[in-house]
């Protein structure tokens, strides 16, 4: 059984992993870029904020944009690496974004270093709706 994606327990174990993993190269062009996320569920709101590349909890006030949407669909593009999804995602209105719509593109085309792929792929595997 996975932890809850967004929830303070899965919060806790992508930093006691990422602590665990020491210093992570990232993509150039994740380096110091901050696109927070305000994601829906059924019990209301969660805040994250996606920090060169590593998942945080709350908003950063110096963030690029923001993408708002739902969690199951924030799950599909973070956690499955669903490129599409998030593409039919704001064709249909599901997904909406505030800031600066170009680093958002930037993400879709952006390839993860070996160690990055590999931290996110533990990620995935203990995460969960």
């Amino acid at each position: 059984m996975g932890v809850h994606f967004l929830s303070d327990e899965w919060f806790d174990k992508v930093k006691e992993l990422k602590q665990a993993s020491g210093d992570i190269q990232v993509a150039e062009e994740l380096e110091d870029l901050k696109i927070n996320l305000t994601v829906s569920n059924d019990s209301g709101e969660t805040e994250a904020c996606l920090n060169s590349g590593f998942f945080d909890k709350g908003h950063q006030e110096d963030a690029a944009a923001t993408i708002i949407t739902t969690e199951e669909l924030a799950f599909k593009i973070f956690i499955e690496n669903d490129q599409a999804a998030g593409m039919q995602g704001f064709m249909s209105g599901e997904l909406r974004v505030e800031g600066d719509m170009s680093k958002i593109m930037a993400l879709q085309t952006v390839q993860p270093t070996e160690a990055h792929r590999a931290f996110q792929t533990k990620v995935k595997e203990f995460s969960s709706l």
